[in-house]
């Protein structure tokens, strides 16, 4: 496992610091078989105000996760009995709770893998705790945000009904579970059926400024929810890609 913080760096040191603690207290769970490394995660995240539980190996993470149902899941990847992927995969079955996903590995073909199971966000080692509490802010502003609350509750498009206050999606009477991203997207292309959106307008709407990700993430998020909205994976009735430019919701 990569440490995280300087070693000049000393927990009274790290305890002084003063943040701006956030609005409302959120239940985290940190998945991390590294107590070191828990435990200063755990400190900087309830220094921004948040309940924190820990585990330390992943089939004790993913027991915890079921049981207690937290707000947001910072998740290692190389854990011991159960790795990340599996717990991201098994969860990703049942929840749309938020994933952020902290992995060694630097290769976009990896962060592209966690993102493909249903990750939010990702962090790669080793970083910063101030830079791990930023994004857990950011990642629970996005998929705490109603989305276009100021349009109708329901949309309905081409035997596709889209539930804005229940959050649900039913295709035909296939209901699929999608994730807090994917449903987000879908809202924003349905709202405008025939409209192009850009990736930069799809990173804007879905995840907001403060996403520091890379545009193949739109994609492999695109890919996602066609694979559970689509009849035909390889004929997009509903989300058609408009080339050199980005997406849209049915045809123009």
């Amino acid at each position: 496992m990569v440490w995280l913080i300087p070693a000049v760096l000393r927990l009274p040191e790290i305890l002084s610091f003063n943040y701006p603690l956030i609005t409302m207290s959120h239940n985290v769970l940190v998945i991390e078989d590294d107590p070191g490394i828990a435990r200063v995660v755990r400190l900087y995240l309830e220094q921004d105000g948040h309940r924190v539980a820990t585990a330390g190996d992943g089939v004790a993470g993913l027991k915890l996760a079921r049981e207690s149902a937290p707000d947001l899941i910072v998740l290692d990847l190389m854990l011991p009995r159960l790795d990340g992927m599996e717990i991201c995969r098994a969860l990703r079955q049942e929840s749309d709770v938020p994933i952020i996903m902290v992995t060694a590995r630097v290769a976009e073909a990896d962060r592209l893998a966690g993102l493909d199971l249903g990750a939010d966000d990702y962090v790669v080692k080793p970083f910063s705790p101030r830079e791990l509490a930023a994004r857990v802010r950011a990642v629970l502003r996005r998929t705490s945000r109603q989305v276009a609350p100021d349009r109708s509750p329901r949309i309905e498009h081409d035997g596709i009904t889209i539930d804005l206050n229940s959050r649900t999606v039913l295709v035909g009477e296939h209901k699929p579970a999608l994730t807090r991203t994917e449903f987000r997207l879908l809202a924003m292309l349905a709202a405008e059926p025939g409209r192009t959106f850009t990736r930069n307008q799809i990173i804007d709407g879905v995840f907001g400024y403060d996403f520091d990700g890379f545009d193949r993430t739109v994609d492999v998020h695109v890919a996602n929810l066609r694979r559970k909205i689509e009849p035909d994976g390889k004929k997009h009735r509903y989300i058609q890609t408009v080339h050199g430019v980005g997406y849209r919701f049915g045809n123009a």
